[in-house]
């Protein structure tokens, strides 16, 4: 006979306290993918680059399907071929990279231009934004990667590796990292801090509905989610000795949290405006590319700046 309970009106087989089943494919894809990014980002130089220039290229044929959905013909592969190019010249020399960008827009414009075809406005546009959403913006993470990178490159093709393993477990160690490296990886920590956070609260206790672009997102879940990322960034600005920790840590969380909030509603108002669920099905119990990074997209050029403008004025 089924346990009644309170807690969920409806059958314990349907209850999301008590159905605590997850697939095998879920589970498997995920350790992998947090072990494939885990273990780039440490290397760092040209291996993190590749993997991004990898998850970019996937994530703009999802972005450019999304937009053939709604009858757009988007100038996608040249889009595609010029955000590859973008990443080349961030592992070289970040400061070029915006100066390859409006360059980058133009021939895309240039090459709309000459089609058989008519481009109409909503194909440059498409085009421009595949461009700055899924092409410049994550181009911060190799540039946000690569601070210091060449003082502490001891491996080819840029790499790092450390040199004892007890640099990650003994606080006094930790300024002896590339401070790309754990700038990164405090981010990472923080997105998923914020979305672990957003969504166990938010499927529990969430009743106040955020927006109308993603029913299943609540106000509850977004202010525990803002909450966890401010709780890990205050943590590991005390580990990392950051200047004012308490103070660095706060605007840090509440920039990662939120940033990564908005990623995640922009990318749900592609998919309601594309009449899709996901954005794509490579990922087994995922979704596509887009559906597990669109957190990461608004993030990177925020703490890169945090990290190159405003910490050293504090």
């Amino acid at each position: 006979m089924p346990i009644p309970n309170t807690l969920c009106p409806i059958p314990n087989s349907q209850c999301p306290i008590f159905n605590t089943s997850m697939p095998w494919s879920r589970i498997i894809s995920g350790i992998v993918a947090i072990a494939l990014a885990l273990s780039v980002t440490l290397l760092g130089g040209w291996y993190f680059t590749i993997m991004f220039a990898v998850v970019i290229f996937l994530g703009q044929q999802e972005y450019f399907n999304l937009v053939r959905a709604r009858g757009i013909a988007p100038a996608a592969k040249t889009t595609m071929a010029v955000s590859l190019f973008l990443l080349v010249i961030c592992t070289i020399d970040g400061s070029l990279a915006d100066a390859v960008m409006p360059l980058a827009g133009t021939l895309i414009c240039f090459y709309l231009l000459f089609q058989p075809k008519f481009a109409t406005i909503a194909d440059v546009s498409a085009s421009i934004m595949g461009l700055f959403y899924v092409g410049y913006l994550p181009s911060y993470w190799v540039r946000l990667r690569a601070i210091d990178s060449a003082v502490f490159s001891n491996l080819p093709l840029g790499g790092y590796w450390p040199t004892t393993w007890a640099d990650f477990w003994e606080k006094a160690s930790y300024a002896s990292l590339p401070q790309g490296f754990t700038a990164t990886m405090l981010t990472f920590l923080c997105i998923w801090a914020a979305d672990i956070g957003a969504y166990t609260i938010g499927k529990f206790f969430g009743k106040t509905r955020l927006s109308e672009i993603s029913p299943k997102k609540t106000v509850e879940g977004a202010v525990f989610g803002i909450t966890s990322s401010v709780a890990v960034a205050i943590a590991g600005a005390y580990y990392l000795h950051l200047p004012r920790s308490l103070l660095t840590g706060l605007a840090l969380g509440l920039l990662i949290g939120i940033a990564s909030l908005l990623g995640d509603l922009t990318e749900s108002m592609l998919k309601r405006d594309a009449g899709v669920k996901d954005s794509g099905q490579l990922i087994p119990g995922h979704g596509g590319i887009l559906d597990r990074t669109d957190s990461y997209i608004f993030t990177a050029p925020l703490v890169y700046y945090f990290v190159t403008l405003l910490l050293p004025l504090l």
